[in-house]
Parts: C-alpha cells; structure tokens; sequence
C-alpha cells in the first residue's frame, strides 16, 4: 500500500488527555484515583448559560451559522476583549472556532508556509508543537527556566530569530507553569517582534484567572505596531467552565480574519449552534461567577503551594495564573519510587499514578523534563488528600 501522511504519522498524542483516559480507566476498575491531570475547571455551568442553550434549542436556533460564527457572538467577543482588555476590534475581526485549540490551529494554518519557523517558549502545551507540524511549520524551542519564573527574555528571543522564523507563540498566563508576564517584560519581547517583522500568536484563554492583585495585560495592547501582526487566541473554556461547549474564538486584523475565516468554512465551518448562543450569554452576561471562581481558585492554590514546598526532595514555585502548578523533581532523580528507577517525570508520573493511585501529568512532553504538573482545578478535599499520598509517595524513596 502507499504511504501515509508523514506529517499526521510524526503527530504525538496530547499527553494530558492520555493520563486522563489512564486515570478514568483506574476509577472503572473501582480505583479511589484523585485526579489532577487535566486542565478542566470542576465548576458548574452558571445556571444562565444553561438555559441560553436550552432556550436556542427549544426556538429552533440550530441551524447553519456563518463559518466565522454568529455576529451577536462575534459581538460579544469584541464587546468582552474591549471592556476587559481596553482594545476595540470590530466583529469582523473575530473569528469563532471550535474551542481555543482549534483558533490556534486556523491561525498557524493563515500564517505558516512550508518550512517556516514558530518560536515556542518551553515549558510549553503541548499542542503548540504539534499543531505548528501539523501546519508544516518547525517549532523553535526557547528555554524558560524555573530560576527565571518561567519565562523568557528578550535576549533570548532575539538569539532564536533567523531568516526563517515566521512567529512567536506566546501563552500568558501559561500552561502550564501558571506564570504572567508583566506589561514591560512584554514590552521587551515586543520590540523584538516588531522589529524583526514577527506574528504573534497571543494565547490568552487563562486571562481572567489572575492572582495577587496582579495586572493582565494582552499582547495586542502595546500599540499599534503590535497589534497589526497579533492574533489573539481566547474561549470560554476555562473563565467560564465551558470545556465541552467547544467554543474559542480569535480577535486580528481584518485580513488575517478573514483568511481563517475561509480556511473554517472549508473545515469543520462553525461551532453547535446552541453552544454560540451560551456563549453569548457567557460573555455579555454578568461576569460575577467568573470572580467567583477565581477567588476558589486562588485560595487552592495557596494551600497546594504550601503543601508541596513543606515536603522534603521536591518544591514549586507560586503560579500568578491559570490553574497549574509546576512540581520540581529534580532532586529525586536517580531514586526509585514505586520500584521504579526515577529518569525523568514519565517515570515520576507513571509511579505516582501505579502506586498512589493520583493522576499527574509529566511535563516531558511541554518540554520540562524535571516537572510534574498538578492542576488544582479540583476539590479542597481532592487537593489535600493528594498532598498526603505526595507526601507518602516521596517518604518512600529509595
């Protein structure tokens, strides 16, 4: 037989999604496994966007929409990016997709030609990678380390341009260490961009979930030399705990819109119909649950943060955002943990989950083999009972 795509046989499965088809398969068996894999608010729907979706699909609103999405949605995206993040887009700017994983897919797919090079600070989502081969372009890998909160500087940035590279990938806040990159310190990657004639893909679906009083600031608010060449990459997947609504949307240039927006129409086209209209409701509704969950957020936080750095051979840093925090290995390496010989996070994971029965996932695959990401997008009881078979779990080192 012929052969197949080299391009789709070089992709990887998402690691997160593979440790929580794991752990799901452990609770089936009757397994008391605590999860901390994926990155999915435990939250309910707020009551009013359930019922804009019931209410669609009792009035007959399930048809067809334009590729882009509906205006009212568009709108409503425009109107929330303006009134959180001070910039005005028209709704001919905005292009609705299929969660914020599918806009990053159609704006690497409007930007990247054969060969072209993606700048992605690591540790990165591991989709990043993955979409930019998808897309026939070359992920470029800048190092971030723990010592620097995660994140890159513009010295660093400057050193991995070539004549080649097409844009930078920027989370912020990140998945998955959690931290936010101030207004000067993007600033600084900015100019680097600018003058080297860089897109930029802006992801910024963690950008309500901030904490310690600190300032979101979006990429595309640092004057207009930046926003021409800024995609923005935002949902409503983790404000508003609408995973499986699969409703992401970009904000750019009308140009760069309207090239997405062809690339969907001969895709998958737009999202559900009755997920559009929840998703006007989330964004134009009230924004009180969103704070709500935030503050829920920050308070696990503080107490998985103080938990991991009072045991002994591992430690974290404190997150800014998002709901991840980065669980530093290094110093258990060469140990063995659940009769396993510790090399690297798969290992660590791998033996956490086998003998504790708690579901982590490496961070292997975002390009920081020393750390484990827990997500603290679950219960205080869920939270602390972890901690304690962490804490079991590293006593038992050999």
């Amino acid at each position: 037989m012929k052969e197949i795509s080299r391009i789709a046989s070089a992709v990887v499965a998402s690691t997160t999604l593979a440790v929580d088809a794991l752990a799901k398969q452990m609770k089936a068996e009757g397994k008391d496994v605590l999860v901390f894999a994926t990155g999915e608010p435990d939250f309910d729907k707020p009551e009013r966007i359930k019922a804009a979706a019931i209410e669609a699909i009792k009035s007959g609103q399930t048809k067809y929409t334009a590729a882009a999405g509906l205006p009212a949605l568009r709108k409503a995206a425009a109107d929330r990016i303006n009134a959180d993040c001070g910039l005005n887009y028209a709704p001919e700017e905005i292009v609705v997709a299929s969660g914020a994983k599918h806009s990053i897919f159609a704006a690497l797919m409007a930007l990247l030609n054969p060969g072209d090079e993606a700048i992605i600070p690591a540790p990165y989502w591991v989709t990043y990678t993955e979409a930019v081969k998808m897309c026939g372009g070359v992920p470029v890998i800048v190092e971030a380390k723990e010592s620097a909160s995660f994140k890159i500087t513009a010295e660093q940035l400057e050193a991995a341009v070539t004549d080649k590279t097409k844009l930078l990938i920027l989370n912020n806040p990140s998945n998955p260490t959690g931290m936010l990159y101030s207004r000067e310190e993007l600033r600084a990657l900015a100019d680097v961009c600018v003058r080297h004639d860089l897109y930029v893909i802006a992801d910024e679906v963690y950008y309500r979930l901030v904490y310690d009083n600190k300032q979101f600031t979006s990429f595309a608010a640092l004057g207009d030399e930046v926003r021409e060449r800024t995609i923005l990459v935002n949902g409503v997947s983790k404000s508003y705990a609408m995973t499986g609504w699969r409703i992401g949307f970009t904000a750019s240039p009308r140009h760069l819109a309207t090239v997405m927006a062809n690339y969907l129409s001969h895709s998958t086209s737009a999202p559900a119909t009755m997920s559009q209209y929840a998703a006007i409701e989330a964004l134009s509704g009230p924004q009180d649950d969103v704070e709500a969950m935030r503050k829920v957020f920050e308070e696990r936080r503080n107490v998985i943060y103080r938990r991991i750095n009072a045991i002994d051979g591992v430690s974290c840093i404190l997150p800014d955002g998002a709901f991840y925090v980065m669980l530093n290995i290094a110093g258990l390496k060469g140990k063995k943990l659940g009769g396993r010989v510790i090399r690297d996070a798969d290992d660590f994971a791998l033996a956490f989950l086998e003998t504790s029965s708690v579901a982590t996932v490496s961070c292997v695959g975002f390009g920081a083999p020393d750390f484990v990401r827990f997500s603290y997008a679950t219960s205080m009881e869920t939270i602390e009972k972890g901690m304690d078979r962490l804490e079991a779990f590293i006593r038992s080192a050999e």
